[in-house]
């Protein structure tokens, strides 16, 4: 058996993965991927620290001719259950929808931004006694506007996700990658970096300076409308700058979940169960509050500020339940 074989057959017996002996080893996981693969064998100094970690002799190691006694090889019920592997032509298929799916996402995003713009244009005008508009008629439109924009936008998020349904487990379980994937992901990620960290700055940039026209509107003061109608460019602004992040942040995402990274690390999908329902309960809650608060108050152009409050609250929240999740 040669040393490539021998280490496959101690990280199982073991219970480690590629990724776990590459942290005991102190070296990258595409290094532990490399010996496995019989394309390189480590020095001695890793060959030393190897047979203290296993607990077998460096001559074992290194001698092809050498095999463990019978009684010490790992039987199948001793080695870890398989888990999920992504084989190359997978990863490749997934990359690609997600590419493909991120300006959709993005503009589904871009349409809840944009949805409540209508109901507070038409509320705003029912202040103004020459546009004759009713309250009636511009809550009515303007709320089947909103919905309409919503509906299109939930039906944009539930095609995307049924596109990559098969991939779910690469965002909730751990998994492992078949040779090479690791590899051309990380020099995907490599180019796209440049990119990335471009329409970063720009979503920003166009998010920050789209407050200005928010900010203009507080010197009419003694009108609703005009102020109104800043307030709506504001948004309009904020969600080009969303569109922008949203899509960079899709792709970006993509590389990390299969790579296991940023918020995809090991680590922290053995805590995602719970944290995922927090957050499907949070914002279920919000829901239900805009809209019983909104629907008693008829206050649509201020319970808006509802969402913002919320997210920051939720972000305090998800620290809290990140610390003490274990």
């Amino acid at each position: 058996m040669i040393f490539a074989d021998k280490l496959i057959m101690l990280r199982k017996k073991s219970g480690w993965s590629q990724e776990e002996l590459a942290e005991q080893m102190g070296v990258s996981r595409q290094a532990v991927s490399k010996w496995e693969g019989a394309q390189s064998v480590p020095d001695l100094e890793k060959i030393l620290r190897m047979s203290k970690l296993f607990g077998v002799s460096t001559d074992y190691l290194l001698k092809d001719e050498l095999e463990l006694p019978e009684n010490e090889v790992p039987s199948v019920s001793e080695e870890l259950p398989d888990r999920r592997r992504v084989s190359m032509e997978e990863a490749s298929e997934f990359l690609r929808i997600r590419e493909e799916d991120s300006g959709r996402i993005a503009l589904g995003v871009f349409g809840c931004i944009l949805s409540p713009i209508c109901l507070l244009l038409l509320g705003a005008a029912t202040e103004e006694p020459r546009m004759q508009i009713s309250e009636g008629l511009a809550g009515g439109l303007g709320l089947a506007i909103l919905l309409v924009l919503i509906a299109a936008s939930v039906a944009v998020f539930i095609s995307c996700g049924a596109r990559v349904k098969h991939f779910e487990f690469l965002e909730h379980e751990i998994f492992e990658t078949a040779y090479g994937v690791t590899e051309m992901v990380k020099e995907r990620q490599k180019q796209y970096q440049a990119t990335y960290n471009r329409r970063n700055i720009a979503g920003v940039c166009i998010c920050i300076l789209g407050v200005i026209p928010l900010l203009c509107g507080s010197f009419w003061e003694e009108q609703v409308f005009l102020p109104t109608v800043l307030f709506c460019v504001t948004l309009v602004l904020i969600g080009v700058g969303v569109f922008v992040l949203v899509q960079a942040g899709v792709c970006q995402a993509s590389m990390q979940k299969l790579l296991q990274e940023g918020d995809y690390t090991r680590e922290k999908k053995r805590k995602s169960r719970i944290t995922n329902v927090v957050a499907a309960v949070w914002w279920l809650l919000t829901t239900a509050i805009y809209v019983a608060y909104s629907y008693r108050t008829g206050s649509w152009e201020v319970s808006w500020c509802i969402w913002p409050v919320s997210a920051i609250l939720y972000a305090a929240v998800a620290v809290v339940v990140n610390a003490v999740v274990r």
